[in-house]
């Protein structure tokens, strides 16, 4: 069994806020009795060194599944027998659920499946992991233990495999699309060559997966700061097209991320993607299917592509009827993708005017309903639908001028007419 030799001097994660939780100390204080070892692993320790937020907090323990379950039961806490078999349980500890997983290393791999069998051994454990920056432990007084010398890789921002970078990629190909995404959000340029050449011999790969797992990760590299140059790595080594099952668009991308950054907006993945692979509806019905996409984020790459840059409407008062059309968040999208494809600079000040028209002004609601129409003796039905088009489009044209009296007297003018 492993103990302090892989204790790392100096480095540690003591004074974290999750380290210090009582949802925390509860799982240690539980899975410490019986003379067992447990350590955070994963996430939290990586992020923690890293400065960056931590989110779901996971355990690995040398205690086995039944004893990791009669341990949290015993102390009063939920047990859910998420994995059982693979060594996993979750312990809901303060309403919060934590994977706790017993230390396992592999018997036999078959693509996301393995055979495992359960060890003491620290090293064995994280030699199944994927990237050495995700086979960081730590003790329950926040000392950190590095089996393979991940510190140095996160120190150095490198996202390197551990061991044999095909093989990690052939227990589950979609270490493909993690290698860029972690890339995205933890790595700098340039990438490691052996990792980036494992992924390139084994793309083929990528077919086999799931559009929900592929999914998943694309959307999350989309948002990732460093966005860009992973998805230049994809481009340049034709993986990009592989995952999107089309053109891809970098240099708009490039622009739009330049937007971004010179008016300090948050990032959108839908917007991103809108700019990287969108050009025609067809484009949007592909993702759509290739992508498994949701049907939120289809309405965002419609809204997104709404406008090409030329047919976006020069003065104040066409922007307006854009933005009542729009609403104000499918209006800036919109703008932004238009302002990226435009080709401006990101400090243009007429693209920034025209962003920032939602501060300035706000669409007025329209005055009449269904309700107003059927009052005036139209049957419900088609008929309804026309007349309030029909008022509603000369109302926009007249500024959106005309109180509820006067577009109901123009609604019966419709009427008389027909």
């Amino acid at each position: 069994m492993s103990h302090g030799r892989d204790t790392v001097a100096g480095l540690s994660v003591a004074g974290a806020d999750w380290l210090a939780q009582p949802a925390t100390r509860r799982i240690f204080a539980t899975l410490s009795q019986g003379g067992h070892q447990v350590r955070a692993v994963g996430g939290a320790v990586r992020n923690t060194l890293l400065g960056q937020g931590v989110g779901d907090i996971d355990f690995a323990t040398t205690a086995r599944p039944e004893q990791v379950v009669e341990l949290a039961e015993r102390a009063g806490l939920k047990v859910v027998p998420t994995g059982l078999q693979h060594g996993t349980v979750t312990i809901v500890s303060d309403g919060h659920p934590h994977e706790v997983t017993t230390l396992r290393r592999d018997v036999e791999t078959y693509g996301r499946h393995a055979k495992v069998a359960f060890t003491d051994d620290w090293a064995a454990d994280a030699r199944r992991r994927d990237f050495t920056m995700n086979a960081l432990y730590a003790d329950a007084d926040g000392t950190v233990f590095d089996p393979l010398g991940g510190a140095g890789d996160l120190q150095a921002r490198r996202v390197r495999f551990i061991g044999d970078a095909g093989a990690r990629i052939r227990e589950d190909y979609l270490r493909i699309l993690r290698f860029f995404r972690f890339n995205a959000v933890y790595g700098t340029p340039p990438f490691d060559t052996e990792g980036l050449a494992a992924c390139v011999r084994e793309r083929a790969g990528l077919a086999a997966l799931s559009a929900e797992r592929v999914h998943a990760e694309l959307m999350r590299l989309l948002k990732a700061e460093g966005a860009l140059p992973a998805l230049e790595a994809m481009f340049d080594w034709g993986l990009l097209v592989d995952v999107l099952g089309g053109v891809a668009y970098l240099e708009r991308f490039r622009r739009l991320l330049a937007i971004e950054a010179a008016g300090a907006l948050p990032s959108s993945a839908v917007r991103r993607l809108a700019a990287l692979a969108v050009v025609v509806a067809e484009d949007i019905d592909r993702l759509t299917g290739r992508l498994r996409l949701s049907n939120a984020e289809r309405r965002g790459l419609v809204c997104a592509s709404r406008y090409r840059a030329a047919s976006l409407p020069a003065e104040e008062a066409g922007a307006r009827c854009a933005l009542y059309r729009l609403g104000p968040d499918c209006f800036e999208d919109a703008v932004l993708l238009a302002w990226a494809e435009a080709g401006a600079g990101p400090d243009d000040p007429a693209w920034r005017r025209f962003l920032e028209l939602p501060q300035r002004w706000q669409a007025p609601r329209f005055p009449l309903s269904g309700a107003d129409i059927v009052g005036l003796g139209v049957a419900s039905g088609p008929d309804v639908g026309r007349v309030l088009r029909t008022v509603e489009e000369a109302w926009i044209s007249a500024g959106f001028a005309g109180d509820k009296d006067s577009l109901m007297a123009h609604a019966r003018t419709c009427l008389d007419t027909d």
